[in-house]
């Protein structure tokens, strides 16, 4: 987290009522936006209608992921180039970010030149504050967890989690990458947080969780899951309208549990095959000129006294 708002919390008392989020469950393609228009939620594929302009009291907040600063490799000759023209993109959206999250694998190798780099990158953002939650990619090696937490883990709790609240929303950042196996994993302390976290909250609240493992067991054989994250969940069952954002699968897809709605995010590096499609997920090597296609950013609207959030995606441009 490059900067924390003094907002940030184990819990608060909000009591505005929300209608729980709409629900899809299918991939597609782009950058997903989640918008909320005149209280109905809006989920945007490049080429469909654009959504109507948001007032300026409503919430908009951006999520980047996977970067990969570091990376070097036939996926992608130039990780930097094209997180820069996220980063360019991002602040080219016609309105200005309340905040960015970016979730994960800032870095390829942790070494604090590239932790460096990207931290420079993202200071280049029109943004008051910027958020983070660590990869397995942040974690490599003794020290890469500690450089982590020096370079973007202020006022964080434990290895790094925490919350805040914005515009009526209360946001969660989980760490699920340090110690894990063939899973995410959580950890016993961290769920204890989130539990005191969140135990005043009203049921109306909405809940958005950030983390870069996904939360649900999207395809367990590569690890693309969390191990302890039905513990996790089963806390959030009151609440009416709770959305996860994760990265680390270099791809989008959108997955509808019980009240609880999950968002995998779209790279800024280089894409991975869908799940089964490959031996493992590998950095693909797309046609010259399609790289772009596969890679992007979302945006998450949200306007007070209405219903719920909506999300958008958008191909890197």
């Amino acid at each position: 987290m490059t900067e924390h708002t003094d907002d940030s919390h184990g819990g608060g008392e909000h009591g505005m009522t929300r209608r729980q989020l709409a629900r899809h469950s299918a991939w597609f393609g782009g950058v997903v936006v989640l918008s909320v228009v005149a209280g109905e939620v809006i989920s945007h594929i490049p080429g469909s209608a654009s959504v109507a302009p948001a007032s300026s009291a409503d919430l908009h907040f951006v999520q980047v992921s996977d970067s990969h600063i570091g990376f070097d490799g036939p996926a992608n000759m130039d990780v930097a180039g094209t997180f820069g023209m996220a980063v360019n993109q991002v602040n080219s959206l016609g309105f200005r970010a309340d905040f960015v999250m970016h979730s994960g694998d800032l870095t390829h190798l942790s070494t604090p030149a590239q932790f460096d780099q990207v931290k420079q990158m993202l200071s280049q953002l029109d943004t008051d504050r910027v958020f983070t939650v660590p990869g397995e990619h942040d974690s490599i090696g003794d020290n890469g967890p500690r450089a982590y937490r020096q370079a973007f883990g202020q006022n964080t709790l434990g290895d790094g989690w925490y919350s805040f609240d914005t515009h009526g929303v209360h946001f969660i950042a989980l760490v699920n990458t340090l110690h894990l196996e063939q899973l995410g994993h959580l950890g016993n302390d961290q769920i204890d947080f989130v539990r005191k976290d969140i135990a005043g909250l009203s049921s109306d609240t909405p809940i958005v969780i950030f983390s870069h493992i996904p939360l649900f067991a999207m395809y367990p054989t590569w690890g693309w899951g969390t191990d302890d994250a039905v513990q996790l969940l089963s806390m959030f069952r009151r609440f009416s309208s709770v959305t996860c954002l994760n990265g680390h699968v270099h791809q989008l897809f959108s997955k509808t549990e019980g009240n609880i709605t999950f968002h995998s995010a779209r790279p800024t590096c280089y894409p991975f095959p869908k799940p089964g499609q490959g031996p493992a997920p590998l950095p693909q090597v797309l046609p010259a000129g399609r790289l772009k296609d596969a890679l992007g950013i979302r945006t998450v609207n949200y306007r007070q006294g209405s219903h719920a959030l909506a999300i958008k995606d958008e191909k890197l441009a």
